[in-house]
């Protein structure tokens, strides 16, 4: 049930930004961002300590985030959709057969960002075109998402190129969502899916640039799960 918006430019038209809000289980061990994986030499991320994946993987030329969504192998025991990020940080194509349940896979690198969706059958890529797009747990820019319907137009409006930190614009978003939406309710971003049936709550904030320089990532945690406060970012270049 995590959310990513990513604005992509025009061609030679600056960096790809990337804001992106974790759900999950508050009780499932994870760790922040940071250089967990040895057998990965480079490549830093949000490590989800039950099955050793990532949430989020990035080098200095990737960055790579997952969202759950519905369907996925029909298997007795379907593998940790973690590994995933980390081998698309790499260049690695997607496993055949998948094994795991249904997913995003949000990638992004210099000028690009593409969308691997599965829920069973083929995998589908969607190469993301010039402006802002919105996934969560169904297709891109889906207008029968309800969050998506709400907030898609309002983060495409807010720029990424002021004075200050360029997710500023963003995180107003994401504010304004909180202030005028209940956790529990379908729009919202800052979410608590506990009564949707799952346990999972928004526990995190990544925003991440990704240029020919480099792949800046920040990340903040809320003070309490599924719900808003003002958030700290260490500001990095890019």
């Amino acid at each position: 049930m995590c959310t990513v918006v990513v604005r992509v430019p025009e061609p030679d038209g600056g960096p790809v930004r990337l804001l992106a809000v974790r759900d999950e289980d508050p009780a499932r061990p994870w760790r922040p961002l940071g250089p967990w994986w040895p057998e990965h030499p480079g490549v830093r991320g949000v490590r989800d300590d039950l099955a050793g994946g990532a949430w989020l993987a990035a080098d200095d030329k990737r960055l790579a985030v997952l969202l759950n969504r519905a369907g996925g192998a029909d298997v007795p025991l379907p593998t940790s959709r973690g590994s995933l990020p980390l081998d698309a940080v790499a260049g690695r194509p997607l496993p055949r057969p998948l094994t795991t349940l249904g997913f995003n896979l949000v990638t992004t690198a210099p000028g690009w960002a593409s969308v691997a969706s599965w829920e069973g059958g083929v995998p589908r890529i969607t190469d993301l075109g010039p402006g802002t797009h919105m996934i969560a747990h169904e297709d891109v820019d889906d207008p029968a998402t309800p969050r998506i319907a709400a907030w898609l137009e309002r983060f495409a409006e807010a720029p990424t190129d002021g004075p200050g930190p360029w997710w500023e614009g963003w995180l107003d978003v994401l504010a304004e969502s909180a202030s005028r939406l209940s956790p529990t309710d379908d729009r919202a971003i800052i979410r608590d899916n506990r009564p949707h049936g799952y346990p999972t709550l928004s526990l995190l904030v990544a925003v991440a640039s990704v240029s020919p320089g480099g792949v800046a990532v920040s990340t903040a945690t809320l003070d309490e799960p599924g719900a808003w406060n003002d958030l700290r970012l260490p500001r990095r270049d890019g």
